[in-house]
């Protein structure tokens, strides 16, 4: 079985390459973008299989880029990050077919933890398709 291609877009270059790096080790395929047009363009080009989207980018909101995937008719399972949830934010991208949501923790371990959780188990579901 090939590695499952994720997409995973940060604005901030020290968090990206840190969990970047992490995403590389547990045997994803990686593309890094680091704002929202470049999201839209790697959906584009490289059909990623599992989406990580910043909410807070230049440009473009992380709930933008996912308003412009779900126009396009791709039902990608899209994962947000945030330094700043709140329940408003949340309710939105649950309309739009959010697998999972995580908060940006104060320490980048925790972050990573409920990453792959998440990633775990959106593997799975696209797995078996």
């Amino acid at each position: 079985m090939s590695k499952l291609k994720v997409l995973f877009a940060d604005d901030e270059a020290d968090f990206r390459e840190i969990i970047s790096s992490r995403i590389r080790s547990w045997g994803y395929d990686l593309i890094t973008a680091s704002d929202g047009k470049e999201s839209l363009d790697a959906v584009k080009s490289q059909a990623p299989d599992i989406i990580i989207l910043d909410y807070m980018m230049p440009d473009m909101t992380g709930v933008e880029v996912l308003k412009e995937i779900r126009k396009a008719g791709l039902k990608t399972p899209v994962i947000m990050f945030t330094a700043y949830p709140d329940d408003k934010m949340m309710e939105e991208t649950e309309k739009l077919g959010v697998s999972a949501f995580i908060p940006k923790l104060s320490k980048y371990v925790d972050t990573q933890v409920a990453l792959k959780s998440a990633l775990s188990m959106i593997e799975k579901s696209v797995t078996k398709e």
